[in-house]
Formats: C-alpha cells, sequence, structure tokens
C-alpha cells in the first residue's frame, strides 16, 4: 500500500481536481486506487448508500476511481451554519456543532476518525490519493492540525505541492509555502504541480528552472487552462459564462445564498446547450426569467431572511403574476411554506420565521438529519427521477397531498401548487437524469428538449483528466511516488 497527498498552495489552488486526475490516471494503470480527505470543509455533499455524508468532491473522485462513495473517504465533514460555527460529520453522521475555538478541542477525537478511515483504505488498496484542505502554511491552524502535514506527518506519506498560475504569483506561492513548513514537513514535499497554464510553455521555462534550482524540488509538471473543463465544485460556486449555440434558451436564475448548499444542483443547468443559468449575487439586479430556483441552504431562516432583505420576494411574486414557474429545492422548498420553525437552534437562534407562503405546508427542524439516495416519479410527465436527500427539515400540510415525486420506497416528496407554477422538492440532483430534466425544462416553458447525458460528461471529463497527466506530467515519477515503478531520474 502506498499513500500520496496532494497539498495546495492556496484554497482552489485545484487540489480536488488534481486528486480527481491522478485517481482516474492511476486507475487506466491498473491500480487499485481510494480518494481520501482527511477534513472537508463544503457545503457540497453527497450521500453514501448506506446514508453517510460526505464531501461532494470525494464523491466524484470515487467515480473516478470506478468506486462507489463511502464515508471513509471523508471521514470529518464540517458544514459551516455561520461564520463562526460549523456542524461536525464524522463518519457520515452530524454528531455536535462547534465553534471555530471548540473544534480546536475536538481535533485529537476528529484526528482518531481521520486515522481508523485511513487504516481501513489502506487495508484495502494499493493506493490512497489524499487531498489536502487550504494550505498547509496557515501558521495560526498548524498546531493539531489533521488536513495537511499533521496528517502527512501522521502516517508518513510524500506530498505533492500545487499552486495556480491563474492567480498570478505562482513561484512565490510555492516557496513562501515551502518556506513556512518545518524541516521534516519540506522534505516530504517530493515536488510541484503548476495548474492553469495558458501561453507558451517556453515562457515559464525560465521560472521552472529557477524554482528548481532555488528548492531543490522538481517541476513534476505544468497542467494547461482548459476553460470548458467541468467538475463538481467541493464548495466554491462556479459562475462561468459558457460559450452556446444559438437558439432557443430557457432562462433560469437562482440567488447566490449566503450559506447556499449543494449548488452542483445546478450544473446540468449550466452545462445545458438550451439553457441560460445565471447566479445573481447580492446587489445584483434580479432579471426577468422563465424559471426561479431557490437553492439548498445550511441556514434556511437567516438565507430566507437575506432573500426578502434583497427583494427576492417581490421580485418571485411579480414572476408568478407573469406566468413564469418557481422551484424550491430543500431548504428552497422549505422558503416556500408558510413557516420555518427550528425550536433546537439547530442552524441558528432558535424560532420562527414566516416563509414565502407559496405552498401550504409548515417546516420543523429536527435533530435527526435525513440522508438517503431515492429514485422515483415526477408528478411531471410521469418522469423518472433519482436523487439523494440531506436535510433536517420535517414539512406538514395539505399542500403535500399533491406531491412532486412519488418515491419508489413508498413515500410522498415535496408539493406542486394547484396552478402548476410552483414546485417543491427535497431531492437533490433531479437536473442530472436525462427523464427528469426534460420534463422540467418543458413545464418551465421549453417547448423541445435536447437530452443530455450528464453522468457522461462527467465522465468525459475524468477522462481528459487523466490524458492530461499523461501528456503534462512527469508519468515515471508519478508511478514511483505511488509505488508501481523506480524513479529513473
Amino acid at each position: 500500500m502506498t499513500t500520496l497527498m496532494v497539498q495546495g498552495t492556496t484554497s482552489d489552488a485545484g487540489k480536488s481536481t488534481l486528486v480527481a486526475a491522478l485517481c482516474r490516471w492511476a486507475r487506466r494503470q491498473g491500480l487499485a486506487v481510494v480518494p481520501f480527505k482527511p477534513q472537508n470543509m463544503a457545503l457540497n455533499s453527497a450521500v453514501t448508500a448506506a446514508g453517510g455524508e460526505i464531501g461532494r468532491a470525494q464523491a466524484v473522485q470515487a467515480q473516478a476511481c470506478g468506486l462507489a462513495p463511502h464515508t471513509d473517504m471523508n471521514p470529518v465533514l464540517l458544514k459551516p451554519n455561520s461564520d463562526t460555527g460549523a456542524q461536525v460529520i464524522i463518519h457520515g453522521k452530524a454528531v455536535t456543532t462547534l465553534n471555530a475555538t471548540a473544534y480546536h478541542s475536538y481535533k485529537p477525537i476528529a484526528m482518531q476518525a481521520v486515522l481508523a478511515s485511513h487504516q481501513r483504505l489502506a487495508r484495502g488498496y494499493e493506493l490512497v490519493l489524499v487531498e489536502g484542505a487550504g494550505s498547509p502554511a496557515e501558521i495560526n491552524l498548524r498546531e493539531g492540525d489533521i488536513a495537511n502535514m499533521g496528517f502527512a506527518e501522521a502516517v508518513d506519506c510524500p506530498v505533492i505541492l500545487v499552486a495556480d498560475i491563474h492567480r498570478g504569483g505562482v513561484f512565490a506561492h510555492l516557496v513562501g509555502t515551502l518556506a513556512l513548513l518545518s524541516p521534516s514537513e519540506q522534505a516530504r514535499v517530493q515536488g510541484f504541480v503548476i495548474n492553469r497554464f495558458r501561453g507558451d510553455i517556453a515562457l515559464l521555462q525560465s521560472g521552472l528552472d529557477w524554482l528548481e534550482a532555488h528548492t531543490g524540488k522538481p517541476v513534476l509538471g505544468v497542467l494547461p487552462f482548459v476553460p470548458d473543463l467541468h467538475l463538481e465544485a467541493e464548495d466554491g460556486l462556479d459562475r462561468r459564462q459558457l460559450a452556446k449555440a444559438d437558439g432557443p434558451r430557457l432562462k433560469v436564475i437562482a440567488p447566490v445564498l449566503p450559506r447556499i448548499s449543494n449548488h452542483t444542483d445546478f450544473d446540468p443547468l449550466r452545462l445545458h446547450p438550451q439553457v441560460d443559468m445565471q447566479f445573481i449575487g447580492p446587489g445584483e439586479p434580479i432579471p426577468p426569467a422563465d424559471l426561479i430556483i431557490l437553492p439548498g441552504s445550511k441556514s434556511v431562516r437567516s438565507d430566507l431572511a437575506q432573500l426578502r432583505e434583497r427583494g427576492w420576494a417581490e421580485a418571485i411574486a411579480r414572476h408568478l403574476r407573469y406566468g413564469g414557474k418557481v422551484l424550491g429545492i430543500c431548504g428552497g422548498l422549505q422558503m416556500l411554506g408558510h413557516t420555518l420553525a427550528d425550536p433546537l437552534g439547530l442552524e441558528g437562534p432558535a424560532g420562527q420565521s414566516a416563509g414565502l407562503g407559496l405552498l401550504d405546508l409548515h417546516t420543523t427542524l429536527e435533530a435527526e438529519k435525513q440522508l438517503r439516495n431515492v429514485y422515483g416519479t415526477l408528478c411531471l410527465e410521469g418522469a423518472a427521477v433519482a436523487g439523494y436527500e440531506i436535510h433536517a427539515g420535517v414539512s406538514q400540510g395539505p399542500g403535500l397531498q399533491q406531491a412532486a415525486v412519488q418515491l419508489a420506497d413508498g413515500r410522498a416528496d415535496g408539493a406542486i401548487s394547484a396552478d402548476g407554477q410552483v414546485l417543491g422538492t427535497y431531492l437533490h440532483g433531479l437536473f442530472e437524469g436525462s427523464e427528469s430534466c426534460g420534463a422540467l425544462l418543458r413545464w418551465a416553458g421549453l417547448a423541445q428538449v435536447t437530452p443530455v447525458d450528464y453522468h457522461a460528461l462527467r465522465e468525459r471529463d475524468l477522462e481528459r483528466l487523466a490524458e492530461l497527466v499523461e501528456q503534462h506530467l512527469d508519468t515515471g515519477r508519478l508511478r514511483a511516488l505511488c509505488g508501481v515503478a523506480p524513479c529513473s531520474n
């Protein structure tokens, strides 16, 4: 068994993407490979077959390995519900909510979970590819670290350091990060990867030569900037406007909530050739649209208050008067009801808020989170739908009698209004299936829908990533680091 870790000089340096690329590349080398992230802080999550919750990026990396997601792939998941606090999820289950100071004291317990998961994976696979979190050079977070060098030291594994040249200052990022590590940690860094380069590589070569001479570490390669590459984001919101062919397109908008969660729900819409999908941030005008989608939220009551402050309640009412459609997903469904109660203070101060009153239901947040993968039939066209549930809210009321989805396990989910303009569901991922996506787009006003295989698009880009590894990285050194061949350099 070999463990190899990818750490980054900054958040969003490309750690998740590089690990996914190496996972698919290693699988193509015939290795039994598994992804691992000791600690993840993200509001995009996935549900395992056993009903556990892990970071969304690890679910994508699992697909790169040809594996089903498992809680051991991400034993510690932190889901922020405020600027200073987060829900703590250990081995797929929420165990507590802590502020930053309290979590620092909790780290030894979290580290036990991390090491237990790593040991189980190490026994079952030839290669464990580990993704770090943020940067290993955060001086204030070094004590008790479980996400970066603290983990690497504990399991005695080599590290690749990746930096994003697209941000600028790439040499300062790499040299500065290395300088802030301890001597033993510096020795763990076996090479650098520079990510998202565009231009003539010859113009970069003098800098690469200097970097190797200055640090004594090899540059393992330079990955190019690929503007149309798509992998589901670990946490950051991807607001790229993708180029699409001329033709009729459905206009879809969604608010950027302070605690927006599982915004990967919108990725199939962003990639669909007939959809113009826009996220509308604070202070931006709310444009006309065919469909408004209220996304999931980790702090529904406070995000609902933000919606009202930004004028979304009035905009939605006007949108409905002109015949537009509104869809609420998870927290968005809860916002569409009459009331939203949090008596236990799970997502903030205990209390109750008035909803938008567009669906005849009431929601109460309960301590036990609902986590499951589901499939069933949409109320629209009887279309097959599959997705996953991640919610603490339990909704009740007459509006649920006209359900949005009939689930295969016998339950009904969500609601659709009597006039058919407003639909709410707890199901994340409902746009990923071609049949359910087509039915929802037709409901929203797109007469002829081109079917898109979203899963095939994801698979295509994982293969593209593996090809980039072959073309642009030192695969001889990589094979040596993965324990499959001696290094000839």
